[in-house]
């Protein structure tokens, strides 16, 4: 398979000038293009900050990390706008929409600088949004903003879609529908999607299971036989 991403001996250490905080030190690791990979650690295990230098939204102290050929620790700010505006969709626990634009706009607005975007009706509407295309987020449930968050993350048509507890906001069988969209980018359009969560069941619908613990990789291991999402319970 196809290497994507390498990270080697990377270290994020936060200083505000009078204290530093190593949030994550030695993580190497390995994903392959169109993997589905779950991240996994508690709160403060330092997972979303390995999330983070990924989609270039933070900086490496020290160490490499690798995505597509390009060390990316290397970069400078306007280096990882661009990053980031190539490469990367985002999901977030929360949504982060914008209140006062439509489900459309909200799509829009993140393809407007992406010279290869997809279509972002026909986006919405593959995620189920065909009817609710000129609602603001205010009129939709918290699954629909969160199905809102992942057609703006496709639509940008990037080869990496991250994933920050998507599912921690919603309930149980929304938080299932809302998986298998996510499955479905990796299992059937090739796109590498990496989750992060405390859950641990899913774990069990992983092709690419990592487990930080206070900052370190403690585990990292394929899933020869990963579970439909219709199969996890929690």
């Amino acid at each position: 398979m196809d290497v994507m991403m390498e990270g080697l001996n990377v270290k994020k250490v936060y200083d505000n000038g009078q204290l530093k905080v190593t949030a994550i030190q030695n993580v190497n690791f390995k994903i392959n293009k169109g993997e589905l990979v779950v991240i996994l650690g508690q709160s403060g295990a330092g997972k979303s900050t390995l999330l983070n230098l990924i989609g270039g939204m933070d900086y490496v102290t020290e160490g490499s990390l690798i995505i597509n050929g390009k060390d990316i620790a290397k970069y400078n700010k306007r280096e990882l706008i661009q990053f980031r505006r190539n490469n990367i969709g985002f999901v977030f626990q929360f949504y982060n929409l914008m209140p006062n634009l439509t489900a459309k706009e909200n799509v829009e607005l993140a393809t407007e600088l992406k010279r290869d975007a997809l279509n972002p009706v026909e986006v919405l509407k593959s995620v189920g949004l065909d009817d609710k295309l000129d609602h603001f987020p205010s009129q939709l449930s918290g699954g629909e903003q969160q199905r809102v968050s992942i057609a703006r993350a496709v639509a940008k048509n990037s080869d990496i879609i991250l994933c920050d507890e998507p599912t921690g906001a919603l309930d149980y069988e929304t938080g299932k529908g809302i998986l298998s969209l996510l499955s479905k980018q990796a299992r059937e359009l090739g796109k590498t999607v990496i989750i992060v969560t405390h859950n641990q069941a899913l774990a069990e619908m992983a092709d690419h299971l990592i487990r930080i613990k206070n900052g370190t990789i403690s585990f990292d291991e394929y899933n020869e036989n990963p579970k439909d999402i219709k199969d996890i319970e929690w």
